[in-house]
């Protein structure tokens, strides 16, 4: 086992070495910046707009009322079920283990990653609506593997790479649904769950090096949890992601918030150290300078992916399950993701590590790089809530149960990233087949160690972002004009038609829908 393993590390760095080295990164956040400036800072010059349409319009009947089409959900659901899918693990223990490997500083590049990254999503979304379609079930299906078929392959000469785009990037999200969407996530549920609820009788009982049979319990009793779900389909799985994502998005922040409160004179100094850091790292990062910021960089905007998912293409599968019709709308909603994703809660996170304690102390020093004793990446937010919710360890056992519940929802979307992409390669009918893998690959998360779990989840999401990210930045002009036909009806009041799909039919039947509500 140990020698398989092995093996599996040294392929996966070759290839992690690759995906996010120079071309990944200028590819992921040159498309955020590109799109970012052809539409003229739309998350900045319409944050009025996005906002009123996302967090305002909350409490609409359209918004959050269940929808009644099959196989569509609300905008609400959709939201929920793509946070579900993108508040995780990258949220606590993703944050940690960056500024662990580089330093406050990464804090900032994850916020770069995010500014930029809230037009990507929003790009991919708007695309998502306008290419999908209604599959052999009578459900929408939308994605990247669409509008790479039918956006890029419709262009001049390159009808070939949009098809075969489209199934590199089925391929890979299958993958990452088995990563990010599975293993990564149950490992860091098992890691912190049985460090704040340790049962000593099952924790001492070695299955085989490194693997206790209390976490192999632990990983039988997620997959039959996640099981009972994901088998159920989409609806189950938004119904469950709604009730629960609101709720513990609110008691971490506000744990959070608790935390940083009560060490309020680090707080300034926790920001200036993310500045300076990300200019200046410490010397403990190692190597020269320019391998220094580097390192820093490519540390905040991997975790930032990790976090938010921009550029991956993958929340766009479940928004394009949405009863919406206006590309745009959907697209506001992929904006206010990010925001909440990685500006409200990874900063959050941040703040917490580096403000329990004192920068050159308490679970995580700043200054030195150095971790408290009996702490790692995953558990060091558990550590720091410790410091202030002391009594009985309740700290750290809520940043369990939250990480279980974070982790444990990603799972749960991400099951339905996975069985689109399998519906688009091998039929509608066949998905319950890709369900039932993905269960069985929850319990494998439970047995590998932290690194490597971590490790593959990032070499996958790079794999699958390039080909996304391709299909973006050509289809670019498009969302561009998809905005500006909107903005022209809703802010000019011109009497122009919509731009809802590309299909002729479909924009027949959705023009037909919109008479009729």
């Amino acid at each position: 086992m140990n020698e398989f393993l092995s093996t599996v590390e040294s392929v996966n760095g070759e290839i992690n070495g690759f995906v996010w080295g120079a071309f990944g990164l200028i590819l992921l956040i040159g498309t955020g910046v590109a799109i970012t400036v052809m539409t003229k800072c739309f998350q900045v010059s319409h944050i009025g707009l996005w906002f009123k349409n996302t967090l305002g319009s909350l409490f609409k009947k359209d918004v959050i009322k269940h929808s009644k089409e099959k196989g569509s959900i609300s905008p609400f659901q959709a939201l929920c079920t793509a946070l579900a899918a993108t508040v995780g693990t990258g949220n606590i223990a993703g944050v940690a283990s960056a500024i662990c490997v580089g330093g406050a500083g990464a804090v900032f590049w994850m916020w770069v990653a995010a500014f930029f990254g809230m037009m990507t999503n929003y790009a991919e979304n708007v695309l998502g609506i306008y290419y999908r379609r209604k599959n052999e079930k009578g459900e929408w299906s939308g994605g990247a593997m669409y509008y790479l078929r039918d956006g890029l392959g419709k262009k001049k000469g390159m009808k070939h790479v949009g098809k075969v785009l489209a199934v590199l990037f089925c391929i890979f999200t299958m993958l990452a649904s088995f990563g990010i969407g599975s293993m990564g996530q149950v490992n860091k549920i098992v890691t912190n769950v049985a460090q704040a609820f340790d049962v000593s009788a099952l924790s001492s009982i070695q299955v085989f090096e490194g693997v206790s049979l209390y976490n192999l319990i632990l990983g039988i009793a997620i997959m039959a949890l996640t099981a009972l779900i994901t088998l159920g389909g989409l609806k189950r799985i938004a119904n469950v992601a709604e009730k629960i994502v609101p709720v513990m998005v609110v008691l971490f922040v506000f744990g959070s918030l608790v935390v940083i409160g009560v060490n309020y004179a680090n707080v300034l100094p926790a920001f200036g150290a993310i500045f300076k850091n990300a200019f200046c790292p410490e010397a403990f990062v190692g190597g020269g300078i320019g391998a220094v910021i580097s390192k820093v960089v490519t540390q905040g905007f991997k975790r930032g992916v990790f976090s938010n998912e921009a550029g991956l293409g993958s929340s766009v599968m479940v928004h394009s399950n949405s009863n919406i019709k206006e590309p745009v709308k959907q697209g506001m909603w992929g904006i206010f993701e990010v925001f909440a994703d990685t500006i409200v809660v990874c900063t959050m996170t941040a703040l917490v590590i580096l403000t329990a304690g004192g920068l050159n102390g308490g679970v995580f020093n700043a200054v030195t790089g150095e971790i408290a004793a009996g702490y790692s990446d995953a558990t060091l937010v558990g550590g720091a809530f410790n410091s202030v919710f002391s009594w009985g360890g309740i700290g750290e056992k809520f940043i369990a149960i939250a990480m279980f519940l974070f982790a444990f929802t990603t799972v749960l979307g991400w099951s339905h990233y996975g069985s689109k992409a399998w519906e688009y390669l091998f039929g509608a009918k066949t998905t319950i087949i890709f369900r039932i893998i993905h269960v069985l690959t929850v319990v494998l998360g439970a047995v590998l160690t932290s690194s490597l779990a971590w490790d593959i989840s990032d070499t996958f999401n790079g794999l699958m972002m390039i080909p996304n990210l391709i299909g973006v930045l050509v289809l670019s002009p498009l969302v561009v004009k998809i905005t500006k036909n909107y903005l022209r009806r809703v802010k000019k009041k011109e009497n122009i038609e919509p731009m809802y799909n590309f299909d002729p039919e479909t924009q027949s039947a959705e023009l037909t829908r919109e008479v009729e509500e």
